[in-house]
């Protein structure tokens, strides 16, 4: 964890209070302020991220309808309780991923994993997190490694992360611990690779990703099209669920494995079925 705390510009804490909905966002930072604040009190673990931390590493002012906390599922029951005390109406509307706290039209969303299922929020979260001030109150940021890990899964026909993913990687690269962000991709490496060449194309001028981290991927990458080509195998996996919980699924019709499922991922058929019927839901 960083010993130098790092504060928002003054402009980004005060990014939500603009006209014409001064008195609204007042009264959203005042919520964030307490709940923050008791959960400090409190002692029960917790890391800002979302649009906070993209105003804290990219200076992106972005205003946003709510907070994002992310904690790790052993301690969300704590979190909530701790909420609920201040008044809130708390949810786990999907029990694989995300909680969600209310009052008075303020949301805070409880974060512990994501929608895929692939990006738990663990110990290493919390020893590289950054500490910093959110609306007066001192608290830790998520990294950016592990920001830049979940963003980049992130990619449906409504929102796409990818953009946020070049800002981090522009802003911060030369101080992220590349070897760290590898092993967080892991056997999703292609996922890196992907946005690592997009930001060549967005950035050419900008040498920040390391030379060895590109040569390692490529080298991957060669060695992953030749495995496929030595060894054929019945299986039809579809990855892309990974990605968009919506825009792949009529592949899952035409006898495509689901990767979100064991062995491959994480999520179990009852959990798909939540995330999958919130897409009607949300319409």
């Amino acid at each position: 964890m960083s010993s130098s705390p790092l504060s928002l510009p003054r402009y980004a804490e005060r990014a939500c209070s603009e006209p014409p909905h001064a008195s609204h966002a007042l009264a959203s930072e005042a919520f964030y302020a307490r709940c923050l604040q008791d959960l400090t009190n409190a002692n029960v673990p917790f890391l800002a991220g979302g649009s906070y931390a993209l105003m804290q590493y990219c200076h992106l002012v972005r205003k946003t309808k709510d907070l994002d906390l992310f904690v790790r599922r052993r301690d969300l029951d704590a979190v909530l309780g701790v909420l609920r005390g201040a008044g809130c109406w708390t949810e786990v509307p999907f029990p694989h991923w995300l909680a969600k706290a209310h009052q008075d039209g303020q949301f805070i969303d409880i974060i512990f994993n994501s929608g895929n299922g692939l990006t738990a929020v663990d110990d290493d979260w919390f020893h590289h997190a950054t500490s910093t001030t959110l609306f007066g109150v001192d608290v830790l940021l998520c990294p950016i490694e592990e920001t830049i890990w979940s963003k980049s899964f992130v990619m449906e026909r409504e929102r796409f992360d990818g953009a946020d993913v070049a800002h981090l990687i522009v802003a911060q690269g030369h101080h992220l611990d590349w070897e760290r962000l590898l092993r967080r991709f892991g056997s999703r490496w292609p996922v890196l690779l992907g946005h690592l060449i997009f930001y060549s194309f967005i950035y050419p001028d900008e040498p920040t990703v390391p030379a060895w981290v590109m040569d390692e991927l490529f080298r991957r990458a060669r060695e992953d099209v030749a495995l496929r080509h030595a060894v054929r195998t019945q299986r039809r996996m579809c990855r892309g669920t990974l990605l968009s919980r919506e825009q792949y699924l009529p592949d899952l019709g035409r006898g495509f494995v689901d990767a979100r499922l064991p062995p491959y991922g994480t999520m179990s058929a009852h959990t798909i079925a939540i995330w999958t019927e919130a897409i009607r839901k949300n319409r």
